[in-house]
């Protein structure tokens, strides 16, 4: 039996209102150019301060944008977020065949573990692995070697699944099967470029994936 690891934002969850408004906040607060919600929606998925930086131009700026962002974040822009149609049910059919399931994205494990349990869906993973607020394993191949020592899984035996190519690498670095979804937020020339096992566009898919 395998062992899957989810990502959180663009893959059990839709986070697109908090994320972008929360960028936009922190932008404002800083006088920088505010784009659009639809603008930001590139921020979804990869290191969030890597992307806050390409927005103010300087490591400095990044930081107080940080700072200002999870001002906002913390009370209000985690939960302005969903869970996608169809994802209890797909967890339901893959917990019935996988041995243990993750959560492992680059979201401080603080935010991510209460937006799990407020969607419902803490019932299906054993533990949700995140970053630090600090940064500490934001990047996603870090992230995963420290979530398959902590587990004790063989990578061998494990499955990444993600919508950006973050998750692809990630996975790959550490000798796991990569599947990116398309219902997310990263294209499928993204995440084939970054050398996806499999590439599912639907629920039914992505199980059928993962017990073949």
């Amino acid at each position: 039996m395998v062992t899957i690891y989810f990502d959180l934002d663009g893959t059990l969850t839709n986070p697109k209102p908090g994320i972008t408004r929360s960028i936009q906040y922190a932008l404002e607060r800083l006088s920088v150019a505010v784009p659009s919600e639809d603008e930001l929606t590139w921020c979804i998925g990869p290191p969030l301060h890597a992307s806050l930086k390409k927005l103010t131009g300087t490591d400095a700026l990044a930081d107080r944008a940080l700072v200002l962002y999870r001002e906002r974040f913390a009370d209000i822009g985690l939960f302005e977020n969903e869970a996608y149609a169809g994802i209890t049910e797909t967890l339901s059919s893959l917990a019935a065949t996988s041995e243990r399931m993750f959560v492992a994205t680059s979201k401080p494990a603080v935010f991510a573990s209460r937006i799990v349990a407020h969607f419902g869906l803490k019932p299906y993973f054993e533990r949700v692995f995140g970053s630090e607020l600090d940064g500490t394993r934001v990047d996603k191949r870090d992230l995963l070697r420290y979530a398959l020592d902590e587990a004790k899984v063989d990578p061998r035996s494990a499955i990444m699944i993600g919508d950006r190519s973050h998750d692809v690498v990630g996975a790959r670095t550490n000798g796991m099967t990569a599947i990116g979804v398309l219902y997310g937020y990263g294209s499928e020339a993204e995440l084939r470029d970054a050398g996806a096992h499999h590439i599912c566009a639907a629920h039914p898919e992505l199980v059928g994936r993962c017990v073949a």
